[in-house]
């Protein structure tokens, strides 16, 4: 559920005419709903109210401050996966203590932050890895809570480069592997609290089954660590409940949380939850303008100004994001038709051999559903300059990110 709808002919983003918002800051834009972002917060925690739980929103997803702030005012943790993303959730004013910190592929400063700032825990990727993390808290003279991530060897069944928890992919340990370091820590790294156990198998996942299949595997592997002396305190179940973007239909988070809680009976651990695209994913839209169209002998073409490098997704995934005309125009009828951005790659696409309103230049249209991974992936590709941010709240709106300027593409470079 999100709050982007018509009234009459115009496109509204909560009780703010959308044109309105674009002719006063620009196109392309990415525009967000507070009211949205609060209600999949509620949504989503109000599915575990009952046990001991903690939501740590993966801040990947849209790392922008007043989204994480939006978060954090309602009680939510984070999840990084960067010393970037740490100094963004701090600036937002994150409790530490509700900060995870995942990743394959952490730098000894990152880390050394992490452990300084007092997270709650770091999710081991690797075992090289578990014992770097000992030697900086023992040079620190501090002590780290760990989790090391467990590889269940489940298919999520979702788009493979988005998929994470099989044994052909990068992340986690496999459970025997798993039960050998716990035990190993235990015994000689000092430096180290073992507190959880992570587990996260992908993204966009639009099926229960593999959240249950993954947990059982998990159950067991934590019965092993229990029968070896490892009493951990927290189950981290990661993220990757999917949202509709065309005609998905994922679990809702009620659903999600009723299997979750049934599954987990008797383990008494506090359950952590690392939510992205479901909190955000359709809470935002990206729009932008007509520039051209163009009908070549083989198919049609609307040339707008947004491109690849604001919204990677379709690009990068062959994604599928709704498409809805700012302003719709009685009698038009649909044509067939890619909607392109400016960038030179064939690959800078939108839309492929869509039915759509036959827009015009001067025309503007919301791309669906960008709220996740849209801002977060945009990139300055072909020297262009990233899309401003804006959040609705009732009748009012706010630039969240300024737009880029020119001035903006070459700080920090110099000509020796």
């Amino acid at each position: 559920m999100h709050f982007f709808n018509y009234k009459g002919s115009r496109f509204y983003a909560e009780g703010v005419p959308v044109e309105k918002i674009a002719k006063e800051v620009g196109t392309p834009c990415f525009i967000y709903s507070s009211r949205t972002l609060v209600r999949h917060y509620h949504a989503f925690d109000g599915a575990f109210k009952d046990i001991p739980h903690l939501i740590c929103y993966s801040v990947k997803a849209n790392s922008n401050l007043a989204v994480l702030r939006t978060f954090i005012g309602e009680g939510s943790g984070l999840d990084i996966v960067s010393g970037g993303e740490l100094y963004r959730a701090l600036k937002a004013g994150v409790d530490p203590k509700k900060v995870v910190f995942s990743g394959v592929g952490k730098r000894e400063e990152e880390i050394e932050y992490a452990i300084k700032r007092c997270i709650l825990m770091l999710n081991v990727e690797s075992p090289e890895e578990l014992r770097f993390i000992n030697r900086i808290a023992g040079r620190l003279k501090k002590r780290a809570g760990i989790a090391i991530r467990v590889n269940p060897d489940v298919d999520p069944r979702t788009h493979p480069y988005i998929s994470t928890g099989l044994k052909k992919n990068k992340f986690g340990i496999e459970a025997d592997l798993a039960v050998k370091e716990y035990i190993y820590a235990k015994r000689y790294l000092k430096s180290l609290d073992l507190i959880g156990v992570d587990c996260h198998i992908g993204s966009q996942i639009t099926k229960l089954s593999p959240f249950i299949d993954a947990l059982r595997k998990t159950k067991g592997f934590i019965t092993a660590l229990r029968n070896e002396g490892v009493d951990i305190k927290y189950l981290d179940i990661g993220g990757g409940l999917g949202i509709t973007y065309d005609r998905e239909k994922p679990p809702h988070p009620s659903r999600y949380g009723k299997a979750i809680i049934r599954e987990t009976k008797g383990l008494g651990l506090t359950l952590i939850f690392e939510p992205g695209r479901v909190m955000v994913g359709n809470a935002g839209i990206l729009v932008t303008r007509v520039l051209y169209t163009k009908q070549s002998a083989e198919k049609r073409f609307i040339i707008v100004d947004a491109a690849m490098n604001d919204l990677a997704r379709p690009s990068l995934y062959g994604s599928y994001h709704t498409i809805k005309p700012v302003k719709m125009y009685r009698g038009r009828g649909e044509v067939i038709a890619d909607v392109v951005g400016p960038i030179c790659e064939s690959g800078d696409f939108l839309a492929k051999e869509r039915e759509l309103p036959p827009f015009k230049s001067g025309d503007m249209m919301a791309i669906m559903s960008s709220g996740g991974y849209g801002f977060s992936m945009s990139s300055n590709y072909n020297s262009r300059l990233r899309a401003v941010e804006v959040m609705v709240k009732g009748r009012e709106f706010r630039v969240i990110r300024e737009r880029e300027t020119y001035r903006d593409l070459i700080k920090g470079e110099g000509m020796p």
